[in-house]
């Protein structure tokens, strides 16, 4: 019987790219997010590949639609082995003292909160089952701040943070939690930083070879494919001329 996982934000970017290669490896997906038509054409493309997918659409900053999701699963959706908390982004770039109030909002109620009521609705079923791997897709931001990043950086330092809480809170069990940490990575994600500015957004990768999705997802698969006794905590993954948050070399 194959195995169970569920991304969140699959429409795009690092979570379709996960979806594919969990589906891949013949894992069953559960892929959510905001675009109902962008998932279900992505369900028909993973099922080309021999297995199951279900598509949900739903905000996991809607704490109540996301709880009617998971809890109305059908049964042979319920035991869910890998959570993949992927659901997330940046908005502005602006200095702190001008930040736009609703950009924090969503930020906020994305990074953090939604990933910790997808951690809330999943887990407890993992532990009863003392198996299980939750990732948390969080970011070299979160390891220091960056000009303009400030709420960002505070809400991936936040996933590093309750990734680590987890981790504790499960060591009892055999439940494992891994933190990926990308730095560079071209997706669509600049684009919505900017509020669609595809310009500016070209801009960041301008002179280096980003990473992909497909990148970080090979890392997210390298964990979950670890043997049973080896939790892989954390896993920085950056581009070859990116030294860390704030050191790139540009070509």
């Amino acid at each position: 019987m194959n195995k169970i996982a569920l991304v969140t934000g699959a429409t795009s970017g690092i979570g379709e790219a996960c979806a594919r290669k969990l589906a891949e490896n013949n894992y069953n997906v559960i892929i959510t997010g905001r675009r109902a038509q962008v998932l279900e054409t992505l369900a028909a493309e993973l099922r080309s590949l021999g297995v199951e997918v279900l598509p949900l659409a739903f905000d996991v900053r809607d704490r109540e639609a996301a709880a009617a999701a998971i809890n109305g699963l059908p049964a042979e959706w319920q035991e869910i082995d890998v959570l993949v908390n992927n659901a997330g982004g940046a908005l502005g770039l602006e200095p702190e003292y001008e930040g736009n109030y609703e950009d924090w909002d969503v930020m906020i109620d994305t990074n953090i909160k939604g990933l910790l009521t997808m951690t809330r609705l999943v887990v407890p079923g993992m532990v009863e089952r003392d198996r299980g791997h939750v990732v948390n897709i969080g970011s070299v931001a979160g390891d220091a701040a960056y000009a303009g990043g400030n709420v960002y950086c505070a809400t991936k330092s936040a996933v590093k943070a309750l990734s680590d809480g987890l981790r504790i809170d499960v060591a009892h069990t055999s439940v494992r939690v891994t933190n990926i940490k990308p730095g560079l990575v071209e997706t669509n994600f600049s684009v919505i930083r900017f509020h669609g500015d595809k310009e500016r957004a070209d801009g960041v990768y301008k002179g280096i070879q980003p990473l992909t999705g497909k990148d970080i997802a090979e890392s997210v698969y390298f964990a979950v494919s670890a043997p049973a006794h080896v939790q892989v905590a954390e896993i920085l993954v950056l581009a070859t001329h990116q030294a860390n948050g704030t050191t790139i070399v540009r070509k």
